[in-house]
């Protein structure tokens, strides 16, 4: 695994959403600052981390492909040229580096992590119920390629839109909204599959 330059704190999250502020913590990254880097990864590291969950599936990979993304963004940060927002830099980066680990095979006999990405319910019935829903669901987007998962991902987890989606896949518009059509058939079909099977 390769190490940081800085000490993670994996405490909650501080934001960083605004232009103006990300644009100077990302010029003191840039110029090595080690406290702006901490800031940078704290307000990253929950919406990524959820992002290459959902994306890889594999949680024994998230932690190392997540710190690969923000190794990245310490090293390459002199090259950001403010064409995009931050964010949509960062998690371009943080999806080439997911799809490099899956390529190579990484955690090829890790299951599934499903638990992490369900809500918690009131009562035993409403949970139940909540969490059979929230098993078909995952079920579906588990049988979906990552093309389409990260489609899926950025536009209804993350609030992206299409050329924003764009942006972080490097593909065009058009590319991207095809995958937006093709992965919603493919769920609906799967869900409606998984249902029937149930009852």
């Amino acid at each position: 695994m390769t190490h940081l330059p800085t000490t993670r704190e994996q405490g909650a999250p501080r934001s960083a959403d605004k232009p103006d502020d990300e644009a100077a913590l990302i010029a003191r990254v840039a110029a090595r600052d080690q406290a702006a880097f901490e800031s940078l990864y704290r307000a990253y590291y929950a919406k990524l981390w959820h992002f290459l969950l959902r994306l890889m599936r594999r949680p024994a990979l998230v932690e190392d492909v997540l710190d690969e993304t923000m190794l990245v963004v310490w090293r390459k940060a002199r090259t950001y040229n403010h064409a995009s927002k931050l964010s949509t830099w960062i998690f371009a980066i943080a999806y080439r580096q997911s799809l490099k680990a899956l390529r190579r095979g990484d955690g090829l006999l890790e299951h599934d992590d499903t638990d992490n990405l369900r809500s918690p319910a009131q009562g035993p019935d409403g949970e139940l119920q909540q969490q059979q829903v929230g098993d078909q669901v995952q079920a579906a987007l588990a049988a979906l390629s990552a093309e389409h998962r990260a489609v899926i991902e950025l536009t209804y987890y993350q609030g992206y839109a299409c050329r924003e989606v764009a942006a972080i896949m490097h593909c065009p518009v058009d590319t991207v909204k095809t995958r937006m059509f093709y992965a919603r058939r493919r769920l609906k079909t799967r869900l409606l599959a998984l249902r029937e099977d149930v009852s």
